[in-house]
């Protein structure tokens, strides 16, 4: 199904079910020994979710390819790490943007004070907390679930539950970016820089014009139907030309670093990855700009 002006989604469908399938790989990725990342309630959210696919890669149940599950793990370690770094210089105020069934408000070690915005639809933010309250499983910081769409004015939603722009924020766009349209994707940016103090600090995927181009997405998408999943993510992802990311916010005057795919595999003793699939995505990695 074809993205639409509007169009909504679940956590089993859509732009949502990227979101089960990014939390089964984070179960699968915090299984054996001395695992880079730990999320210990990933599988329980994919497990009520309720996907057949899902629930078989979170138990390790697939024979996913040993880089992919590689790749999830760095991902998460570095937005786990940027997130940590910022509470240890300080940073009391956090905002997940998109957050689906990411669990850091539950699983880092916050520092006394600390408050989590997560950002989403209402069902998913609904389904998550109900979820999680259910199991007894209870936030290590003070958590703000806001229910709203990424579309509609979500700064004055975010606001209106307490945020401070004058207070250093840390931000995630964590898996957002190639699902916003160019301009949409501008916007957000925009509306960050105007919301975030000096000493605030974002982390979002930088994205090699490679990775833009679809044919990853056709061949990402042909992967997981192997395993299953019957997501199209060339139907989800809006490719072709885009100013990247940290071009945009070097121009609104934060200090811009990337961290290349293979350095980041590097920093926690992986090979740099070879897979085709993940070549295909060129000199991309993560990056993070500081608002000084």
């Amino acid at each position: 199904m074809s993205r639409t002006e509007g169009d909504t989604w679940d956590l089993a469908s859509s732009v949502g079910a990227t979101a089960t399938s990014v939390a089964a790989s984070r179960a699968l990725a915090s299984r054996g020994p001395d695992p880079l990342i730990d999320d210990p309630y990933a599988d329980l959210l994919v497990e009520a979710v309720g996907v057949p696919h899902f629930v078989a890669v979170a138990r390790g149940e697939t024979d996913i390819p040993e880089e992919m599950r590689e790749h999830i793990a760095v991902r998460t370690r570095f937005f786990d790490d940027v997130l940590t770094d910022a509470a240890d210089a300080g940073v009391r105020q956090v905002v997940i943007l998109a957050s689906g069934l990411d669990t850091r408000a539950y699983r880092l070690p916050w520092p006394a004070g600390t408050r989590v915005f997560e950002l989403d639809q209402p069902s998913v933010i609904e389904f998550k907390t109900r979820v999680l309250a259910d199991a007894g499983v209870t936030p290590s910081a003070t958590r703000v679930a806001v229910g709203v769409d990424l579309r509609d004015d979500w700064p004055k939603a975010l606001q209106d539950n307490g945020f401070d722009a004058k207070a250093p924020t840390a931000w995630i766009a964590e898996g957002l970016l190639i699902y916003l349209p160019p301009e949409a994707q501008d916007r957000l940016l925009d509306h960050i820089s105007a919301l975030s103090a000096p000493g605030s600090v974002l982390a979002t995927e930088h994205m090699d014009p490679k990775a833009l181009t679809g044919e990853w997405a056709k061949q990402l998408s042909a992967l997981s139907r192997r395993h299953g999943s019957d997501i199209d993510l060339s139907a989800l992802f809006y490719t072709g030309p885009r100013t990247a990311a940290g071009d945009h916010l070097s121009e609104l005057g934060w200090r811009v670093q990337v961290l290349p795919n293979a350095q980041a595999y590097a920093a926690h003793g992986f090979d740099p990855p070879t897979d085709s699939l993940i070549a295909m995505v060129g000199d991309s990695g993560y990056l993070s700009a500081h608002r000084e």
